[in-house]
């Protein structure tokens, strides 16, 4: 991924060098100069920070778990970013994930800069004691450098409120109360939280394929349709169309942009595919998503994977294997899993024509480009699962202010931020020879660079 990473970089830096009408006053020896000073700061970390968290166990063990924070760019404003809680994090995975957050985070317009955390561990095999200390010492080992307005964590992968809450409580308790409600995000709602936290990032990705495939096609279809550009033909060939949609991930993601397909009156879509880490699930005529979103809140976030539990939950599907799903003949592929879940040994087999990345890279760079070459649109994850970042910052400016807006607020203005990204970045996509990824990431880094330069942090 470091590579991907510094590849992601460069091209967007060679497609600026080239665009004379970016940053004007910079030309000849002090242009190239300026550029290569970009490429080695983004490409790059600021800080990373691990520590070893002593964990006593209820057994009476003591052990050691790695963790890490890592701060990646600070130029838009505090670091932000999610603290992953999984068995294969890694230092790579979390620098990765900070330049994502600080990509994301300047496509958006969101005055946050990028940061990440992970903790070495599967959540699942701890108590809930044991999953308390580990929080409590993850803030203690990181307090020096996190706060409202230094570094703002988040949930990511295997935390949730719960973890933010005991997160927050501690920092509270280290800080002496000093300005806490916004050192932490993704709180419950009794401790801070804002309302449509959970479904946020969900509704950003359904809502993301939606735009792209009604709202902004019915807009634009007489200028669609007199265009070469191979991803033009692909929107077409899908709108006003029924589609079938297959959902990778059956967590906060996948379950919330499901249920909104499932809800969908705009866009005919079906369900036929859902799958979790147990199993995939398929029905050509469609799975009810409501009742498999209940069976899986009552069954510690599981879906149904034997024919019993299918009867139990009332739900009609053929069990197939977890990692079925990517390869099945559907429209339309949401992942919303893990990443790397498209790559070299299964992309020639994909037949969704559009891809929405609900998780952090699920795609591959040599699966994308593959992919991105036979004309399928790939959503990418810096445009389509902000929803949790851009909710975290109306968390963040409702705990300064310590006033808080309602559920239905939350979401017109999540949707419009989102709308407001889109409109100006579907155009470029649909006029420019780049994947939609591309045009992303050079709209991402012509704002940092010009905040960067305008800061004098190029010489």
């Amino acid at each position: 991924m470091e590579k991907q990473t510094k590849s992601i970089i460069q091209d967007s830096l060679d497609a600026l060098l080239e665009n004379q009408e970016f940053l004007p006053e910079l030309q000849g020896q002090m242009r190239n100069q300026a550029f290569t000073s970009l490429s080695s700061i983004l490409s790059t970390p600021n800080k990373i920070h691990k520590s070893f968290l002593r964990i006593p166990l209820d057994d009476g063990r003591v052990v050691r778990i790695p963790s890490f924070r890592v701060q990646h760019n600070n130029a838009l404003g505090p670091y932000k970013g999610g603290i992953r809680y999984h068995e294969s994090v890694n230092e790579e995975e979390v620098i990765n994930l900070a330049f994502l957050m600080t990509l994301k985070n300047a496509l958006h317009s969101v005055p946050f800069g990028g940061g990440k955390g992970g903790i070495v561990m599967d959540p699942r095999k701890f108590s809930e004691k044991e999953l308390n200390l580990i929080a409590r010492k993850y803030v203690r080992y990181f307090s020096d450098v996190i706060g409202p307005d230094k570094d703002i964590p988040a949930p990511d992968v295997g935390s949730g409120a719960r973890e933010m809450d005991w997160m927050m409580t501690e920092y509270k308790k280290i800080t002496n109360g000093s300005a806490y409600l916004g050192s932490f995000t993704g709180k419950s709602i009794e401790n801070g939280g804002s309302l449509g936290r959970r479904e946020a990032t969900g509704k950003g990705v359904y809502f993301t394929f939606h735009y792209l495939l009604h709202d902004f096609i019915k807009e634009n279809e007489q200028q669609l349709n007199s265009s070469d550009n191979i991803f033009a033909a692909t929107a077409l060939a899908h709108y006003g169309r029924p589609l079938t949609m297959a959902v990778q991930g059956f967590g906060n993601v996948g379950s919330v942009a499901a249920l909104e397909a499932y809800k969908s009156t705009h866009i005919n879509n079906k369900v036929v595919a859902v799958s979790d880490r147990n199993v995939t699930l398929y029905n050509a005529d469609g799975l009810d998503i409501l009742t498999l979103v209940e069976f899986a809140s009552a069954n510690g976030g599981d879906l149904p994977n034997t024919e019993e539990q299918l009867q139990q939950a009332n739900v009609t599907a053929e069990i197939r294997g977890r990692d079925e799903l990517v390869t099945l003949p559907v429209d339309v592929l949401l992942l919303a899993a893990l990443e790397d879940q498209i790559h070299s040994g299964n992309m020639q087999a994909i037949q969704a024509r559009v891809i929405v990345e609900g998780a952090n890279a699920p795609v591959t760079q040599e699966a994308d480009e593959y992919l991105s070459e036979q004309g399928v649109i790939i959503i990418p994850d810096i445009l389509a699962n902000a929803g949790g970042v851009i909710v975290s910052y109306f968390e963040w400016l409702q705990g300064r202010e310590t006033q808080f807006y309602s559920e239905e607020e939350v979401y017109r203005m999540l949707l419009e931020k989102m709308k407001n990204t889109m409109d100006l970045i579907f155009p470029q996509f649909f006029g420019d020879p780049f994947p939609l990824r591309q045009n992303c990431y050079i709209h991402s880094v012509r704002r940092l660079s010009t905040i960067l330069y305008r800061q004098g942090q190029l010489y």
